[in-house]
């Protein structure tokens, strides 16, 4: 769950996040996530709803579109699993052995970010009766809350050198994108508009941060400076534009489209403002995920009538199914060294990761959910 809007979009995810937009003002939304899902892999995210708000707002893509997460050296994947009444944060061996339960205890604990040096974590959990941004040791150990606030705050990303960490907040009354340092001091909002802001996707230099909004009255993909100032939309189209990817080498940016009639995969050249259409399926193609040597690109597609990961060279050739089940499959992470895809699965009526190398063979599965 990225998400997925929280990181994704309405169109593209099965996840989703209800939020409630309160009445004027800027006052915060109380309260945590709850987190719902069922054997069909169906999930849902909701904040309960203020009292005086209006009609809530449906937004997808909470940090889903990192889950499950490659630690930086690829020894390690962390995600979260459960049942329908709570989730923990787990890891677990590149190859399936060891997992362990980092946050064993009866609060909600989701969406782990790796440390760029791979030596802590950041997490959601509302372990102290609201939904807060924590950090640990890659090892579970050291548990710090970052976040102190009545509004619900969750992580996304670090920054590429490790100093700062991209949250979500509804604290002034609406979804927006903030900032902090990896100890939780400097808190800074980057975003500030009457929509929800969200998504957010360091660049790989840290200078810039591409993210979603819908400020414009639909969802568009911009980008800003990473201090929050010139904020450019560059997609501009009436339709919806979501779930932005920054390919390695930072010139081009990956995201998933309305603008032909359903859903698909485009890349923009950003020096050059080029845009190449990555698949063109009469359904949904969403989640793209750059390969780490920018030549590929994983994604999600309904295409054969349910949402398998499939995989292209960054042109749109050679289209490849890597899966192949009655179950949904979705969130493909690239390992580090390009070799092998993780995923989210629902095979056995339940939450799961598993693991496919990026020619379609050695499907492995690495850990299930309770």
């Amino acid at each position: 769950m990225p998400a997925g809007r929280l990181a994704a979009l309405v169109f593209i995810s099965a996840t989703s996040l209800v939020l409630a937009s309160a009445c004027g003002g800027s006052s915060a939304l109380p309260g945590k996530l709850t987190f719902f899902s069922d054997d069909r892999g169906n999930r849902d995210i909701y904040l309960p709803k203020d009292d005086r708000a209006g009609r809530p707002d449906r937004i997808e893509g909470l940090p889903w579109e990192g889950f499950p997460a490659w630690s930086p050296d690829g020894d390690h994947i962390a995600f979260y699993s459960g049942d329908e009444r709570q989730r923990d944060v787990f890891v677990a061996g590149a190859d399936g052995s060891g997992v362990s339960n980092l946050t064993e205890n009866a609060a909600e604990d989701a969406f782990p970010a790796w440390s760029p040096d791979g030596s802590r974590i950041a997490f959601y959990s509302d372990r102290d009766g609201n939904g807060e941004v924590y950090l640990m040791n890659s090892d579970g150990s050291s548990v710090t809350r970052l976040t102190d606030n009545a509004a619900v705050d969750f992580p996304y990303a670090w920054s590429p050198d490790g100093t700062r960490i991209a949250f979500g907040s509804l604290r002034d009354g609406n979804l927006e994108i903030y900032v902090m340092d990896g100890d939780g001091s400097n808190v800074f909002r980057l975003t500030d508009s009457a929509a929800a802001d969200f998504a957010p996707v360091w660049s790989p230099d840290g200078e810039r941060i591409a993210f979603a909004s819908e400020r414009d009255g639909n969802t568009e993909v911009y980008v800003m400076s990473a201090d929050g100032s010139v904020p450019v939309n560059l997609t501009v189209r009436p339709l919806q534009d979501g779930s932005p990817a920054w390919s390695p080498g930072g010139g081009s940016i990956a995201f998933a489209s309305q603008r032909s009639g359903n859903p698909e995969i485009y890349v923009m050249d950003l020096a050059y403002s080029g845009l190449t259409r990555i698949t063109q399926a009469p359904r949904e193609d969403s989640s793209p995920a750059w390969s780490p040597e920018g030549a590929r690109i994983a994604f999600v597609s309904n295409r054969d009538f349910n949402s398998e990961i499939y995989i292209a060279n960054d042109d749109g050739s050679a289209q490849t199914r890597l899966t192949d089940d009655p179950a949904p499959d979705r969130g493909p992470a690239w390992s580090p060294d390009g070799s092998r895809i993780a995923f989210e699965s629902f095979r056995d009526g339940r939450s799961e990761v598993l693991l496919v190398n990026a020619d379609g063979t050695g499907l492995t599965r690495l850990a299930g959910g309770r």
